[in-house]
């Protein structure tokens, strides 16, 4: 077999980072015009074959090879780059259904010739267009997810190891054929393209040869593949191939593809190929979609950026990929970006570990030998039933499910296939990722042959020594799923800490520097092992579980720790509730020390804080060793534990003597909830329908309250507690409400729908929670997404709510630039319905500049959640809609035309306004010395500490009290109301000091540094030697009246020609570990309320962490001990140095994060992460950087020219178009 020209691969990439390659049309429409007759496709090779040809294009290259070759020639010559092979079904299965199977490799290898003779003679007309040959590998008409028989759900027509062998006998003649490129395309089943790249990696690993690999699946209307799988699941199963690209062709014609090219583009570290049909196919099986439409179309995706590979599939030809490639030659091809480093794992649907994700639950009932009602039902192949066990798991919150079917009469292959396939076709289960789990490997391998998606393997360890466990985890590694590893070695069981430390340690480096693992798909498990065993040797086990964690996540940060979480109480089988209560408590400490996920019953936990103190301490005693009694008095105990009763309730107040309709609008003005379902149930007495009551008093109770808020005589805190009880109520009375309508055959009718989401890449949620309270609290049906929804997802759910009105928020700059996505697409997709935008970061400027000219419907910018009912009401009001969407237009006009004056405003050359930086005489200057260098951690901050640091002032703001702390209390109009929510907020701060429900974590350091130009250079200690990063920093240039100094924060630290040593601090520190488990006990309860309050809590914390961080920091750093200021002169900082952040004025890029994170080590450190879009979380984060200079202060860059953004550019190593949509509002110039 010859071996391919790695020349040519080599062009190939290089081809790929130059421009956007096209590919070839459809080679089925262009046979299909040839008229060919059963005559034609028989040929003389095939006169007298067996079966009937028509329609068989995979036998044309032996029946009609001019014509096939002619066809290649036809889309060179049209412009395409590549031209796939005609050979899209000739695997032995596909050409089985002709008769053909035994001329597999014939067909393959006349098929390669052909199209490299048209490649080698279009090159020869025209050298400088390098063209190349794709082997094309179709997905056969057999699938290995999709049941070939409906009524036999387990059954399917072929094996993956038939796949393999049938892909791996054509890849074999392709390669042999001389094709420069393989690829697998129009997948819908991923199993089946799974088992095509594992043919791939088997052939390449055997032969050693290898070729660029693209791969290329189908998505249909849904936004799913045929087996059900998201773009983001499908990716997350083959992202552990070696692709050169990526891509979605068929079925759809490009712009019903569009919004997942997108999300393809957005996930995908590597070339993203697209290549459409011309539409939906017509009456009469064609294709209208004229070559001008579909470039059309195409040239949105080249624009945005999404594109890497582009051309066509069923109903193109040659004009159209003319087209095509004209339209692409004014584009730059798409600069993949690396992704975050996450575990990732899928099903039908992507399943990430992000670092504000609780912990993972890996359902465990799916056992043999942890669930007698599942072993019974497999052992007695009741399999279908055997499903309901695992459906139950996912429907009690399992983020995964473990599936173990080892038991010593079990065919345990057999068994894990044959639930494996059928669980495939129950996608209420399929959903999650699947733990595949056994202690034989051959079981293990079973399974994976069954996962369409990428599952977890559970488990490998090293006891068999490192040749088996090498090997095996090669082998997970083929099949690309992430693997749990055991701490065990050739010595056996780890049970202290330093061995089960030293075992994980050797498996990481094998895995990750042997086996190609990435970290994030390690996952360790060191052994929870059973205490309370009357064993003193087994008294440390959980505690040494805990700490092995604590030091695994310390030297493995990417990697994740889990474990049998059940096998803790062991000891204690047979008692729930003491087992319940261990798990709970032994999860609370594991947790924080690192463990992010468990194999565990979903349905079956316990929560810590509500476990009686007592019992607590005694489960405690045990898990940590604290006591030598500490077995003998828990199982004493254990003997006593009974379900408590409720507590008591407490005497009503007078108010509860009023009759039912004034009990309710007493609860919903003053906000309690206490007695709302009690009362409901009253109200029901006396009215006919559920409907009646909400219509009824519950509606009469809130009109009062929107009058009051609409008068200034309530505030927005006491109309979020009105909701709360009304929500809590309503809940109550929907499953009478529906009964009813049911009877009645009635729908539900509301105010409008209004459908609400913070966009993609942003995690704050505060504003639009309490807008979704007011808008309910006036009637109108609120559909929130929650937070870093994309733009398909938001699409989709309007359409399929038929929303009135889609709000979208956003906190950070860059959520400015998905609003203007969102909006083009909303244009893109014809919907007609208003759009509202708020947020911190969001202006009426931006709104009528940026988002409101990509869609030609209403974009209204919303100030405050006091205005959004109004907006809504007379958006949706016939008789004031047209008035008020004119108004708006009127002023958005004339802010677009004051933005255009304003962008008039003289803007110095950026050589000028270096020239006039801001300097100092360096020789004399101060400069002090900090204590240390390097990077330091903080853990576990008392949350006591940083009360005093509180700044109330912005708190009362993000509830629209409008007054400074304290000042406020003695507002005439708001200081009733500012006093009642300080005293909520100050209740709540003492549960989560006193409940220790927030976690304030952060890492600080100092780090030797010069300037140099704009750039601060940072070193790795005094010596000055060596570089270990760069803050980039942008200078201002709008010369206003009488300015002659134009600040950068480099100005302000020594300049390397000084000849001075100067240092830089960094800090990044959260106080919202727990808060979103805090709220969503809130939300539970209908409390929304208390969510958002606890949420501005948190936000507060956060702030004050830094100022308490900013004065240790000053101490520290030689110049602030003398300090002696009050809370009011912090708040004012009136001290020395700044702490400015990047994404604020004086540091616009917010992506000067990424450095800022990868210095600190924030993600180890203090356990915060970022978006895409560079939003920090926990959303209670703050970050930036310590200035020390006396003079040193904060300033706003605002606007600059187009000169300083390529130079800032260059320095950062990104495309100007990239530093361009980070830097839109900033921008001087319009791109």
């Amino acid at each position: 077999m010859p071996t391919p020209n790695t020349t040519r691969h080599d062009l190939f990439r290089s081809v790929l980072s130059s421009k956007i390659a096209i590919l070839d049309g459809a080679m089925g429409t262009m046979v299909h015009a040839l008229g060919l007759d059963e005559r034609g496709f028989r040929g003389e090779r095939f006169a007298d074959h067996h079966r009937d040809l028509k329609n068989c294009i995979d036998v044309l290259p032996l029946t009609q090879p001019d014509a096939i070759r002619d066809i290649h020639a036809a889309y060179f010559a049209a412009g395409s780059d590549i031209v796939e092979t005609c050979t899209f079904g000739t695997t032995s299965v596909a050409l089985a259904d002709f008769g053909l199977q035994n001329h597999t490799r014939e067909l393959n290898l006349a098929a390669a010739r052909l199209a490299r003779e048209a490649a080698e003679a279009a090159e020869a007309k025209d050298p400088s267009q390098p063209r190349f040959v794709a082997g094309s590998i179709g997905p056969t008409n057999k699938q290995l997810s999709i049941a070939g028989n409906v009524s036999d759900p387990g059954h399917r027509d072929v094996t993956f190891d038939e796949m393999v062998a049938a892909y791996r006998e054509q890849i074999e003649a392709l390669v042999e054929g001389g094709v420069d490129i393989l690829l697998a395309e129009t997948a819908f089943d991923t199993l089946v393209l799974k088992s095509c790249l594992f043919a791939i990696d088997r052939v390449f690993a055997e032969t050693g040869i290898r070729l660029p690999v693209m791969a290329s699946f189908t998505i249909f209307e849904g936004g799913r593949t045929l087996s059900a799988q998201t773009v983001e699941a499908c990716w997350t199963s083959l992202e552990h191939i070696d692709l050169v690209s990526v891509g979605i062709n068929c079925a759809l014609g490009p712009e019903k593809l569009r919004t997942h090219v997108a999300d393809l583009a957005a996930i995908a570290p590597i070339p993203v190929s697209c290549y459409p049909n011309a539409g939906l196919p017509n009456a009469l099986g064609g294709f209208d979609e004229t070559p001008e439409m579909i470039a059309g179309v195409l040239e949105d995706f080249a624009r945005s950026g999404w594109l890497n590979i582009v051309g066509g599939c069923c109903g193109t030809t040659p004009a159209h990929i003319q087209a095509i490639a004209e339209t692409m030659a004014k584009y730059p091809p798409r600069t993949p970006a690396p992704p975050p480093r996450r575990s990732r794992y899928s099903g039908l649907e992507m399943y990430e570990i992000r670092p504000e994700s609780s912990f993972t639950i890996v359902g465990e009932r799916t056992n043999v030998t942890g669930s007698r009602a599942f072993s019974r039902l497999i052992k007695e192949e009741r399999f279908e039933e055997a499903l309901s066990v695992a459906r139950q798991q996912v429907e009690n919150g399992a983020n995964i499910i473990d599936i173990n079917v080892d038991e010593g009469m079990l065919d345990g292959v057999a068994v894990m296939t044959k639930f494996l396939t059928l669980l495939s076709s129950e996608p209420e289960i399929a959903k999650v990722p699947i733990m595949v789990d056994s202690s034989r490997f051959e079981v293990l391998e079973a399974g994976l042959k069954c996962i369409q998606g990428k599952g977890i393997v559970n488990s490998i360890s090293l006891k068999e020594g490192e040749e088996v466990f090498l090997a095996q985890a090669r082998t997970v590694r083929r099949y690309g799923a992430a693997v749990v590893v055991m701490a065990f070695d050739e010595e056996g069981q780890a049970t202290d800490v330093e061995r089960r430390v030293a075992i994980c340690k050797r498996a990481y480096r094998i895995l990750t520097e042997q086996a190609g693992f990435p970290p994030e798909d390690i996952i360790f498990d060191p052994n929870i092992l059973t205490v309370a065993t009357g064993i003193e040797e087994h008294n440390a086990y959980a505690k040494n579980f805990i700490e092995a964690t604590r030091r695994i996540k310390e030297a493995m940060p990417a990697v994740q720790v889990s474990g049998g979480v059940s096998n803790i109480s062991f000891s204690f089988r047979g008692n729930d509730a003491v087992r319940e209560a261990m798990h709970a408590c032994f999860l609370y400490h594991a947790i924080r020390a690192g463990l992010g996920m468990g194999i565990v019953n979903a349905g079956q936990l316990a929560v810590y804080e509500e476990i009686e103190p007592g019992f607590r301490e005694k489960i405690e005693d045990v898990l940590f060793d604290r006591r030598p009694d500490a077995t003998e008095r828990l199982v004493e105990h254990a003997e006593t534990v009974k379900a408590r009763d409720p507590a008591d309730v407490a005497a009503a107040d007078t108010w509860r003597n009023l009759d039912v309709e004034a009990r309710l609008a007493h609860a919903l003005i003053r906000g309690i909830a206490d007695h709302v379902e009690e009362d409901v149930e009253a109200a029901r007495l006396h009215y006919a329908t559920g409907l009646e009551i909400i219509e009824g008093p519950l509606m009469r109770g809130m009109q009062t309250v929107g009058d009051l808020f609409g008068e200034g005589k309530m505030f927005l805190p006491q109309v979020v507690k009105s909701a709360r009880v009304m929500k809590r109520a309503v809940a109550h009375l929907l499953p009478y409400m529906e009964a009813e309508r049911a009877a009645a055959g009635t729908a539900h009718v509301s105010r409008g729908k209004v459908l609400m989401a913070t966009v993609k890449g942003d995690v704050h949620d505060i504003g639009k929670n309490i807008v979704g309270v007011v808008l309910g609290c006036n009637g109108y049906e609120v559909i929130d997404l929650g937070v870093m929804v994309p733009c398909n997802k938001i699409i989709e759910e309007a359409i399929r709510h038929k929303a009135d009105v889609v709000g979208l928020s956003g906190l950070i700059t860059p959520s400015l630039e998905e609003m203007v996505q969102v909006a083009q697409e909303f244009e893109h997709e014809k919907l007609t319905m208003p759009i509202l935008i708020g947020g911190a970061t969001t202006s009426a400027r931006h709104t009528a500049v940026k988002i409101a000219p990509k869609y030609s419907h209403d974009v209204i910018h919303v100030t405050d959640a006091s205005r959004a009912a109004g907006v809504v009401e007379k958006l949706l009001n016939p008789a004031s809609r047209q008035a008020y969407s004119q108004a708006n237009r009127v002023a958005q006009a004339r802010d677009v035309e004051n933005f255009r004056t304003r962008q008039q405003t003289k803007l110095v050359p950026y050589a000028a306004a270096c020239e006039k930086r801001w300097t100092t005489d360096w020789a004399t200057a101060e400069i002090a010395v900090p204590e240390f260098l390097g990077a330091r951690v903080l853990d576990r901050v008392s949350l006591t500490e940083l009360i005093e640091f509180i700044d109330w002032s912005p708190f009362f703001l993000s509830w629209q009290l409008k007054g400074k702390y304290p000042a406020i209390f003695t507002d005439p109009v708001v200081g009733e109301e500012a006093r009642k929510l300080h005293r909520d907020a100050l209740a709540m701060l003492d549960e989560i000091v006193r409940d220790d429900l927030l976690v304030a974590k952060g890492v600080y350091g100092f780090f030797a540094a010069n300037s140099e130009g704009d750039d601060i250079v940072l070193f790795t200690d005094e010596s000055r030697s060596t570089e270990i990063g760069r803050v980039h920093t942008l200078r201002q240039q709008w010369e206003r009246k009488g300015q002659d100094v134009f600040h950068a924060l480099a100005d302000f630290v020594a300049p390397r020609a000084s000849g001075r040593a100067d240092y830089i601090g960094a800090f990044a520190c959260t106080s919202g570990h727990g808060c979103d488990e805090l709220c969503r006990r809130y939300e539970v309860d209908h409390d929304d309320y208390s969510s958002i309050l606890a949420k501005a809590v948190a936000d507060r914390l956060a702030e004050a962490f830094a100022e308490w961080l900013h004065a240790k920091v000053r101490r520290e750093w030689g110049y602030g001990g003398e300090e002696s200021m009050s809370t009011e002169d912090l708040i004012a900082e009136t001290y020395r140095g700044i702490r400015p952040a990047p994404g604020y004025p004086a540091c616009p890029d917010h992506t000067e994060k990424w450095s800022l994170f990868s210095l600190l080590d924030a993600e180890r450190a203090a356990g915060m992460m970022l978006t895409e879009s560079c939003a920090m979380m926990p959303a209670a984060s703050v970050s930036g950087l310590y200035f020390a200079h006396p003079e040193s202060r904060y300033f706003a860059v605002d606007r600059i020219t187009r000169e300083q953004v390529e130079a800032y550019a260059a320095r950062k190593g990104m495309p100007v178009q990239e530093i361009e949509r980070w830097l839109a509002p900033n921008l001087g110039y319009d791109v």
